[in-house]
């Protein structure tokens, strides 16, 4: 038995399989200054959210890991969100630079993450299932998922993954999991509360324009919402992430009204800011124009986290060790 653990959430998945199998062999590559000892394990950083020359060479030695197996081997590989980049072998053909171009220009258009994901698969060397046909190994794959519900098998854009039948899928967690343990705590604290079964998606401020419409009609004392927007960006961007855009696009829909927002990513990040999202209440707008700033312009510049930074209303948590998109929160009364 080996294991490789790959993703945002590489470490902790590692770390559990560690005390479950303490004599496994182990793989783990994660984000820069996410990685940590594990016994037994060789861990390596790599780069995200964009390849570089570190997600080569992890791409390398995950390939020369799992080509050490035999078919009395079992490969137990541990995916989670954040695997696109980290590992990136660009197909024959196509140089990192040519691959990078490529899915950036698509990222700054808006495609969604199932759409991104299956571009960065055609692209690559090892996604689509790429690291399991590499292998002599039987691969069982545990996915802590970033996409929607019911496209767990695309997270981290599939590199263990493959229609073979002796291949074995399982999904740990998604964004419904948390959502879910939201839902019951806030129950135990006495509050009621309304969960939206429809992903966010779409384009993030108009996705929070949305969300702030439903707030003030809202009968509960907690909506709970999840999923994962996009933000389609002009050509000189400022600082933010679609949780900010999307929190304050319902920032102009709340104005004046007694709730409270927070929307933010589950992996601690949003966006090219340090945030992993911010808060807005009916007083955010009224706040802002008091402290020189527009709520529209920040949102037609993409520069949500100088605005949210200006009002001191970021959440920032810093990374943590998960991923699995974003998630809304309204408090109302």
């Amino acid at each position: 038995m080996a294991f490789l653990a790959v993703g945002k959430a590489a470490v902790e998945m590692a770390r559990g399989c560690r005390d479950a199998l303490p004599e496994a062999a182990g793989l783990v590559i994660a984000p820069p200054g996410q990685s940590a000892r594990i016994a037994g394990a060789l861990v390596i950083e790599a780069s995200h959210p964009e390849p570089d020359r570190s997600s080569l060479a992890a791409a390398r030695a995950a390939l020369e890991f799992v080509r050490t197996l035999d078919r009395e081997d079992i490969l137990l590989a541990l995916v989670s969100g954040g695997a696109s980049s980290l590992l990136c072998l660009p197909r024959p053909g196509l140089t990192l630079a040519g691959k990078r171009r490529r899915i950036r220009d698509a990222s700054a258009r808006g495609l969604p993450i199932l759409e991104l994901n299956h571009l960065r698969t055609s692209l690559s060397a090892i996604k689509g299932g790429g690291l399991a046909r590499a292998t002599a190994a039987r691969v069982w794959t545990l996915v802590v998922s970033d996409v929607p519900a019911g496209e767990f098998r695309t997270t981290g854009s599939a590199p263990t993954i493959t229609r073979r039948a002796r291949d074995r899928v399982a999904l740990l967690a998604d964004n419904g999991t948390g959502l879910a343990g939201a839902q019951r705590r806030a129950v135990e604290l006495g509050l009621r509360v309304v969960r939206e079964h429809r992903a966010l998606a779409g384009e993030a401020r108009e996705a929070g324009h949305g969300f702030g419409c439903r707030v003030r009609s809202c009968r509960a004392d907690l909506l709970l919402a999840g999923g994962e927007t996009t933000v389609a960006l002009g050509r000189r961007p400022g600082r933010g992430g679609r949780c900010q855009e999307l929190v304050l696009g319902a920032a102009l829909e709340i104005s004046a009204d007694p709730a409270t927002i927070l929307a933010a990513g589950s992996d601690g990040i949003d966006g090219n800011s340090a945030n992993a999202g911010a808060f807005a209440d009916g007083s955010t707008v009224a706040r802002a124009v008091w402290n020189g700033l527009s709520a529209t312009d920040a949102l037609a510049r993409h520069d949500t986290a100088t605005f949210f930074s200006r009002l001191g209303d970021t959440f920032t948590p810093g990374p943590t060790g998960t991923n699995v998109a974003d998630w809304v929160f309204a408090l109302l009364g």
